[in-house]
């Protein structure tokens, strides 16, 4: 099937096989490796993309369903340097081996649009959907927060 999808604000055609996940459509066919393949059943959350603005699950996704549409993937975020959120991660030691953060990242740019004052035990909820091997998660959480308040939200 023939899919026109925008990615980071370009747009690409190509011929997919219908049964072909977004997440394999991203790194395959677009070379776009930021977004992860962590486990292919929707439990870690490393696959994790923005489909017109809210976070999606690229793994339980078919290319086909976002023909049409636009996608942002870790790649797509801060046209001029990194965006907040990014800073934030490497400012509060949000990471480690970084498999999870690209998903960490974009799962969590998403809930601040629509929650812009988490509290800790908000953010820890918005996360649970997205697993980290390496963390404790205080710095993934720690970072998430200062984004808020460098955003205009917290404290």
């Amino acid at each position: 099937m023939k899919v026109s999808i925008k990615v980071n604000g370009k747009s690409y055609e190509a011929d997919v096989e219908p049964r072909t996940l977004l997440v394999h459509f991203l790194r395959d066919t677009l070379n776009l490796t930021g977004t992860k393949v962590g486990c292919d059943t929707s439990q870690c959350g490393s696959c994790t993309v923005h489909l017109d603005g809210k976070s999606l699950k690229s793994c339980t996704h078919l290319a086909v369903m976002a023909d049409g549409r636009d996608v942002t993937t870790i790649e797509g975020l801060g046209s001029n340097g990194l965006h907040p959120m990014q800073e934030n991660f490497w400012e509060k030691h949000g990471l480690q081996c970084g498999f999870c953060t690209p998903g960490m990242i974009m799962a969590s740019i998403a809930y601040l649009k629509n929650n812009p004052n988490p509290t800790e035990d908000d953010i820890r909820h918005n996360l649970e959907g997205n697993i980290c091997r390496c963390t404790g998660y205080q710095n993934i959480v720690a970072a998430v927060k200062a984004t808020a308040q460098k955003m205009g939200g917290g404290d």
